[in-house]
C-alpha cells in the first residue's frame, strides 16, 4: 500500500506545472499567436525564467512539503531522471523556439534514452520500490542538522538541485534558441553523448551484479568480497560518474557549436559538485572495516574517474595492465 501511495504521489506531483504550461500554450495559441495578458506575455518573454520559477514552486516548495510529511526526501532521486526530459520539451515547445530540426530531436531522442537507462538503475537498485528510503547523503544531513533539518532540507536538498539541475540542462535551452544546420560538431557532440551513455549503463550494471553477488553471499554465510575491481572497475574507481559526466558535457559541445558556449558553467559546477560526492563516497567505504584495506590500495592502483592503466602501488605504471 505505501508503494502504490508512493506511486500515485509521484505522479501526481509534476502536474501544476504541466497544467500551468499548457495552459499557457493554449491561451497563446487560441489568441492569433499573442498574448496581452501580464502574467501570459511575461512566460512568452522570459523562457528561462519561467522554466526556473516553475522548478522553484512545483520541485522546492511543493516536494519539499511532500518530503516534510513523509519524513523522507526520497522524490529528488527519481526526478533528476525525468525533469531534464522535461526541460528539453518544454524549451522545443516554448513559442519563441527556434531550432535545427534534426539537432532537436536527436537531443530529445537521446534524452529520453539517458534518462530510461538512469530511471532503470534506480529502480532496480531499489529493488523497484518507490520511496523505501532517501539518499545516504539526505539521512546524514538530517542526523547532523537534527531539528534544524526541516528548514534546512529546502536549501540542501530542493534549492541546490535547482541550481544543478537547471545548469547541466542549458544546452537544452541553447539548442532550440538557435537556427543553424547540422554539422560536424553535432557528430562529435553525439558522440561524446552516446559513449557517456554507454559507460555509464555498463559501470552501473557491474555495480548491481556485485552487490547482488554479495548480498547471495552474506545470505549463504560466506566472506563478501571487499572490493569491485573487475571489468571498467579495473580502470577507473568511479566509471559510473565518469560516463554521467561525458553525457553532460557532450550537450555542452551541441551548445557550444551553436555559439552559446557560455551553457558549460552548469556543467561545471555538476562536476564540482560530482568531485565532492566522489570524496563522500570514499570515505564512507573508507568507514567499513571489511573492506578499508582493500579499498586503500585500490585508491593507489586505480584512476579516480577517467579510465587509465593501474599503477603499482609504489608508483608507475602496472606491467599486469
Amino acid at each position: 500500500m505505501g508503494n502504490l501511495k508512493n506511486v500515485v504521489i509521484a505522479l501526481v506531483t509534476p502536474l501544476p506545472s504541466i497544467f500551468f504550461y499548457l495552459s499557457f500554450l493554449n491561451h497563446y495559441y487560441h489568441n492569433g499567436n499573442s498574448t496581452s495578458s501580464g502574467l501570459w506575455a511575461w512566460c512568452l518573454h522570459h523562457p528561462f525564467l519561467l522554466a526556473n520559477a516553475l522548478f522553484f514552486v512545483n520541485v522546492n516548495i511543493l516536494f519539499w512539503v511532500i518530503g516534510l510529511l513523509q519524513s523522507s526526501h526520497w522524490m529528488i532521486d527519481p526526478y533528476w531522471t525525468v525533469i531534464p526530459v522535461l526541460f528539453v520539451h518544454y524549451y522545443a515547445t516554448h513559442p519563441l523556439a527556434q531550432y535545427d530540426w534534426w539537432r532537436s530531436r536527436v537531443v530529445m531522442l537521446m534524452t529520453w534514452i539517458w534518462s530510461l537507462r538512469l530511471s532503470h538503475n534506480y529502480f532496480r537498485r531499489e529493488k523497484w520500490q518507490w520511496g523505501v528510503r532517501e539518499d545516504w547523503r539526505f539521512s546524514d544531513m538530517r542526523h547532523q542538522y537534527g531539528k534544524n533539518w526541516w528548514w534546512v532540507s529546502f536549501f540542501a536538498v530542493y534549492l541546490s538541485q535547482q541550481v544543478f539541475i537547471i545548469g547541466v540542462c542549458l544546452p537544452f535551452y541553447a539548442v532550440h534558441s538557435v537556427d543553424k544546420p547540422w554539422n560536424i560538431w553535432d557528430v562529435v557532440a553525439v558522440a561524446v553523448c552516446i559513449s557517456g551513455i554507454v559507460v555509464a549503463y555498463y559501470a552501473d550494471t557491474e555495480l548491481h551484479n556485485f552487490v547482488s553477488r554479495n548480498e547471495k553471499l552474506k545470505e549463504q554465510g560466506m566472506p563478501i568480497v571487499p572490493n569491485l575491481d573487475k571489468g571498467l572497475w579495473r580502470y577507473s574507481r568511479h566509471p559510473n560518474y565518469f560516463g554521467e559526466q561525458l553525457w553532460w558535457w557532450g550537450l555542452v559541445i551541441f551548445a557550444w557549436n551553436l555559439g552559446q558556449g557560455w551553457t558549460f558553467v552548469g556543467s561545471l559546477i555538476n562536476s564540482m559538485c560530482l568531485a565532492y560526492v566522489t570524496v563522500l563516497v570514499e570515505n564512507r567505504m573508507m568507514k567499513q572495516e571489511y573492506r578499508a584495506e582493500a579499498y586503500r590500495l585500490y585508491q593507489k592502483t586505480t584512476s579516480v574517474w577517467i579510465p587509465w592503466y593501474k599503477s603499482s602501488p609504489s608508483g608507475g605504471k602496472d606491467k599486469n595492465t
